[in-house]
């Protein structure tokens, strides 16, 4: 598929006209989302990406159309990691409901500027040297075996190296502005807390895209492909975040599932001279991981309905933050050893 200037253009208009009615008319309120608007608003961008896929499908052929699904399923699966994280900064800085809205329209925003950055830089890359591709697929399985470690890791959030870096460089209030990134005060400029909130989210991101661009790029190097199947994705990212962040403690096995759908993309990418698994079997074998661990999650948790567990440190690997197990270990160890 060779998308013209013109598709890439009208592709971009489309998304922003989108955001823009989503920033000026459905969020146009202090009030947070509720359950079932996120969830009607999941299935509209599902929806849209299912109609998009079907029209590639149509003018481009089974290929192209394939592709588009697979790589869709990869990133909007891998941008459920972003979730578990998303809950962890929202609830450790007390961000309240009605403004998280706020931070992750802004957060998608940025994230579809950068990894349309990302894209193309590594479109040109993979054209200029070929070998990058199997660098991509070591990063992928290297990502994918660290995420399996860091499953049962509770974060050091207090140690933050990005907070501690924006509050070493700005002017930072004590408490929150309402939904305020900025103040000025006596004619200085200061951020908010909740700045400190989207900047984080924001490397998140970042972090994740080196992980999610790639995997995509091993169903495809079709870059308008690559792009669109992560834009669907993430623009139904903050409505997905509203309809899980209350039951996402549930979903306690999804995080084996989303590592071994990287080492397994990883190792397609590493295989890719040798022997080419169809895009048909790589969207097979994600959907079966990531269905399989959605449903031994719910079945395995169904208990916590009628009899809930203790609550429990939350557990996942946030970017910046070290891993209290591990400081703990390094502190244990005697001088000299």
């Amino acid at each position: 598929m060779d998308a013209s200037i013109w598709l890439w253009v009208g592709f971009a208009a489309f998304v922003g006209g989108l955001l823009a009615f989503d920033l000026g008319v459905l969020s146009n309120t202090s009030k947070a989302m509720s359950g079932r608007e996120a969830l009607v608003r999941c299935a509209a961008y599902v929806m849209l990406a299912l109609i998009f896929g079907a029209a590639i499908f149509y003018f481009e052929g089974s290929d192209s159309g394939l592709e588009f699904l697979t790589g869709y399923l990869i990133e909007y699966s891998l941008s459920i990691d972003n979730i578990f994280v998303m809950v962890l900064i929202f609830s450790h800085f007390e961000v309240q409901p009605r403004y998280q809205h706020r931070v992750l329209f802004w957060g998608i925003v940025g994230a579809l500027m950068m990894r349309g950055a990302l894209i193309l830089a590594g479109t040109a890359l993979i054209q200029q040297f070929h070998w990058i591709i199997y660098l991509f697929g070591a990063f992928l399985v290297f990502s994918g075996i660290k995420m399996l470690r860091s499953v049962n890791d509770e974060p050091d959030m207090e140690n933050n190296r990005i907070v501690a870096f924006a509050r070493s460089r700005l002017r930072i209030t004590n408490g929150y502005e309402g939904k305020s990134f900025f103040v000025r005060r006596e004619g200085m400029l200061y951020a908010t807390p909740l700045f400190l909130v989207l900047v984080l989210i924001e490397f998140t991101d970042i972090v994740f895209a080196l992980d999610s661009i790639p995997a995509v790029f091993a169903v495809t190097t079709d870059p308008f492909i690559v792009w669109t199947s992560n834009v669907f994705a993430i623009l139904g990212l903050r409505s997905l975040y509203f309809a899980l962040a209350s039951i996402i403690h549930r979903f306690r096995y999804l995080k084996y599932g989303l590592s071994l759908v990287l080492v397994v993309v990883g190792i397609k990418m590493l295989l890719l001279d040798i022997y080419k698994i169809p895009t048909l079997v790589a969207l097979g074998i994600t959907a079966g991981l990531i269905g399989g661990s959605i449903l031994i999650s719910v079945l395995r948790t169904r208990d916590r309905l009628t009899q809930p567990e203790p609550e429990k440190p939350a557990r996942w690997w946030v970017p910046g933050s070290p891993s209290k197990r591990r400081n703990n270990d390094a502190a244990n160890v005697p001088p000299g050893t």
